[in-house]
């Protein structure tokens, strides 16, 4: 046998066979004749391609800025008032207090600049509810009271 008789696959696709007489582009490259694509150049008043755009350059990564020393968490933070979170606390031991806390706080926090004026807010009206219902609770039973000793309840 002779390296002719072996089978070596089909020949390459050609239009031969459509009648054309042309052979199609060999899987390895364009078909001869035919140049490059055809590209776009840049914009009229654009940089010629191969420079880089004007910009601010790359990222200098990720540690602080130059002159700067890492953040420092809490500094510049102002210390809660004492009086303000006492005040919140009492709300749920004794209302009448938080109340006085409050106001106590409130005018505390106005002298020295510290943080804490909405807790001291959030004690005075509260505690201003809550004594307020105390006081219309006080009131009903002691009305209630008197109207039964002196019989002028139902009667």
């Amino acid at each position: 046998m002779s390296q002719d008789d072996f089978y070596r696959g089909d020949a390459p696709w050609s239009d031969a066979q459509h009648g054309t007489g042309a052979t199609s582009p060999s899987p390895s490259g364009p078909p001869p004749g035919y140049g490059p694509p055809p590209g776009y150049g840049p914009p009229p008043g654009y940089a010629a391609p191969g420079w880089a755009p004007p910009g601010y350059g790359p990222p200098s990564g990720y540690g602080s800025p130059s002159g700067y020393g890492p953040p420092s968490f809490g500094a510049g933070r102002r210390p809660t008032n004492g009086l303000a979170i006492a005040a919140v606390i009492s709300i749920f031991l004794f209302p009448p207090l938080a109340l006085v806390l409050g106001v106590l706080a409130r005018n505390q926090i106005r002298r020295t600049g510290e943080e804490g004026a909405g807790l001291a807010l959030a004690a005075i009206v509260i505690g201003g509810v809550a004594v307020a219902m105390i006081v219309a609770f006080v009131l009903f039973w002691t009305i209630a009271l008197v109207s039964i000793s002196n019989g002028t309840l139902g009667g």
